[in-house]
């Protein structure tokens, strides 16, 4: 009974990194079941058995690929009491970790509107979290504060810096010399 479960737990893992694989290289909007099933060496109805449905298999896939590449901690951002200094601190550590998992967030991002609404949820309430330790470190939250951060963290901003051939530390450094002033 216990290879047997090893057995199933293997399938399982085996199907589920190729979903990330493909997602990773393809993106979400192009990657079908039967590549899945193929890609793991399985047949569909064994990946159906273990997923019966998109929403199983984004589910697993969302959890693996963040239990893999974890969100930076943002929590621990609140030692800089300087809002500058968090600023920077932030963005340095958010577009490190941009540039490290950039192709697997430009094809989520690219292909938003075929994920199962969780996914983009999660994506979101990432966003709003890091965008308010960052604000809570200024004297004042007003609109365009708000506005001019949530710019800042947003994966777009520093994707249109990277192909500038901006490295991380330097976008990062430019999006806090530029949102600073309107904290004045």
């Amino acid at each position: 009974m216990g290879k047997r479960l090893e057995d199933v737990a293997d399938t399982r893992r085996r199907i589920v990194e190729a979903a990330v694989e493909l997602h990773g290289t393809v993106g979400p909007a192009n990657t079908t079941m039967s590549a899945i099933a193929d890609k793991a060496g399985v047949q569909r109805s064994t990946l159906y058995r273990h997923f019966p449905d998109d929403n199983a298999i984004f589910g697993a896939c969302t959890s693996h690929w963040i239990a893999r590449h974890p969100w930076p901690q943002i929590e621990q951002w609140r030692q800089f009491e300087d809002p500058t200094q968090r600023l920077l601190h932030g963005l340095t550590e958010l577009y490190d970790y941009y540039s490290d998992n950039r192709q697997m967030l430009y094809n989520s991002m690219r292909d938003v509107e075929v994920m199962p609404e969780f996914v983009g949820e999660i994506s979101r309430e990432q966003h709003a979290a890091t965008v308010s330790v960052l604000i809570e470190a200024f004297d004042r939250d007003d609109e365009d504060l708000r506005a001019a951060v949530s710019l800042a963290v947003d994966f777009r901003t520093w994707s249109s810096l990277a192909d500038a051939g901006t490295s991380p530390e330097d976008a990062a450094s430019l999006m806090a010399r530029m949102v600073a002033p309107l904290a004045g």
